[in-house]
């Protein structure tokens, strides 16, 4: 019975089965932040001017309601701002500041879905002006917030209804 042991014991002679995993570094991955993407503390470093899409002043949005309801789909999809940023604050003029954040660039829904989130639980008789008018950069009040106006009424929307465009020239 004072034979040797004929296998080794790994715990007691301190190896691994598996062989050695390389340390890894703490760092994000690449994929999470697209190129072109700026954070919009360094455009005011560098004196970058922000430019506002002009379609988000004929979405006849109304606040308390998703952003799915915009009939024009496409719009959602674009960026809000040129240069794209990873976030922007939104400011409106009672005072409430939301944050519209996108690590690929804030598209226009992604600024509804942050005013969403803030009024849909508010009725519309609490809403004085219920729909979204468009949305202000003032470089010189604050370089890193846009100012969100909002009036009474849907306003002029400048579409074609989908049903004329569907039944063509014949009338």
């Amino acid at each position: 019975m004072s034979e040797p042991l004929s296998k080794v014991d790994s715990a007691v002679q301190g190896l691994s089965s598996s062989p050695p995993k390389e340390a890894v570094k703490g760092h994000r991955r690449a994929s999470s932040s697209a190129a072109g993407v700026y954070n919009v503390n360094d455009l005011e470093a560098q004196g970058i001017d922000l430019k506002i899409a002009p379609e988000t002043q004929r979405l006849g949005w109304k606040i308390n309601t998703s952003p799915t309801t915009v009939e024009e789909k496409e719009h959602l999809k674009k960026l809000l701002t040129t240069p794209p940023v990873k976030k922007i604050d939104l400011h409106f003029p009672l005072g409430l500041e939301v944050t519209a954040r996108n690590l690929k660039g804030v598209t226009i829904k992604d600024a509804l879905d942050a005013i969403h989130k803030a009024y849909k639980k508010r009725a519309d008789d609490e809403l004085d002006r219920p729909y979204l008018a468009g949305f202000e950069w003032d470089k010189e009040e604050s370089w890193t917030r846009l100012v969100v106006h909002l009036q009474k009424d849907a306003g002029p929307m400048n579409h074609v209804s989908k049903k004329k465009k569907k039944g063509g020239d014949a009338e």
